[in-house]
């Protein structure tokens, strides 16, 4: 009974929090409206320049702030279940390497957003595609060999993105910035993202109790009936397509994926029937608000909201490691 109190009180205060990083996404900004005006815009919008701000500029760029950072922490909670590693993040696996590689390939090309995102979405595909053929051979998944594979890959992309960094033109370096750190201001369209979400997550739920299973071990797992060998491979692919819809997003903002599903196991919660909703509002929540800072702390001038991530999750976590200690 204390431990359903426990876990209905964490989600109302994370949907609490959900709608006010919202709401406080839409206040702040470089012109400022009143919490008045905004319920006004939303609930009546009318064709004047408030309006306009809210529904053009703003609910657009919280709205995919919420998405990516959702999309992270749920990525980040299935791959640390599959690896079994509390440090296991959505960028473990080569993901994001392969989509900068891909990125920074067109920007060097002098490419447009469209290209852009459309070679990271290919460095994406084909790194995930290359960690699962050296990991899955003959029927067996090996999942020291894919965490391997994956880190190998990953060091190899990262030198290829020393490379160009090295080379670009001058011009292009801040770009190229902004997408290693993470920029939500490059958000085109967000419902592919929001769709993406939706399927990843509704599907986690529905298989929590073998995600449970499978957290005791394999062996226990497959005492108990469960498919090991396809309920991994989906969480690989469901996980790389919810960090590849992040990164199409905003690029690779770090940190998210890795703080939040642990934060939330420190809150007592390892049951992933609920871990999974906490970790989407959670990562929403907390990557809106890092949004809202990195657009408003040096204003008009713009921060890499990566920075904001690290420099908010680094005490965050330090805080709840020394309360569970």
């Amino acid at each position: 009974m204390i431990s359903i109190k426990h876990n209905l009180s964490l989600l109302v205060i994370f949907l609490l929090l959900a709608a006010g990083s919202i709401f406080i996404g839409l206040i702040f900004g470089s012109v400022d409206i009143s919490p008045s005006k905004i319920t006004h815009a939303l609930l009546s919008p009318i064709d004047d320049t408030t309006s306009q701000i809210i529904w053009q500029l703003r609910l657009p760029r919280v709205l995919a702030a919420f998405a990516c950072g959702s999309l992270l922490a749920l990525a980040g909670a299935l791959l640390q279940i599959l690896l079994r590693n509390p440090l296991a993040d959505p960028y473990i696996l080569g993901i994001s390497g392969g989509a900068t590689v891909g990125a920074f390939t067109a920007m060097m090309l002098g490419w447009g957003l469209f290209l852009i995102n459309l070679m990271s979405l290919v460095g994406a595909l084909t790194a995930t595609v290359i960690v699962f053929r050296l990991s899955f051979r003959a029927g067996d998944w090996n999942l020291y060999r894919l965490l391997l594979t994956g880190v190998v890959l990953s060091a190899g992309c990262a030198a290829l993105t020393a490379l160009f960094l090295t080379l670009a033109p001058t011009n292009n370096i801040k770009g190229m910035l902004f997408w290693l750190m993470g920029d939500v201001s490059r958000s085109e369209d967000i419902l592919p993202a929001w769709i993406i979400l939706f399927i990843v997550a509704t599907t986690s739920v529905i298989f929590s109790r073998d995600l449970n299973i499978l957290s005791l071990g394999e062996m226990k797992a497959k005492t108990l009936g469960v498919a090991i060998l396809p309920l991994q491979i989906g969480i690989y692919f469901f996980a790389s397509l919810a960090t590849m819809a992040a990164l199409m997003l905003a690029g690779a903002i770090g940190f998210v994926g890795l703080i939040v599903p642990h934060a939330i196991r420190l809150m007592g919660v390892n049951d992933y029937h609920r871990l999974i909703p906490l970790s989407i509002l959670l990562g929403g929540s907390f990557l809106t608000l890092a949004d809202t800072l990195a657009r408003t702390l040096w204003a008009p001038q713009q921060l890499p909201v990566g920075i904001l991530t690290a420099l908010l999750g680094v005490p965050m976590l330090l805080i709840l490691l020394a309360k569970k200690r």
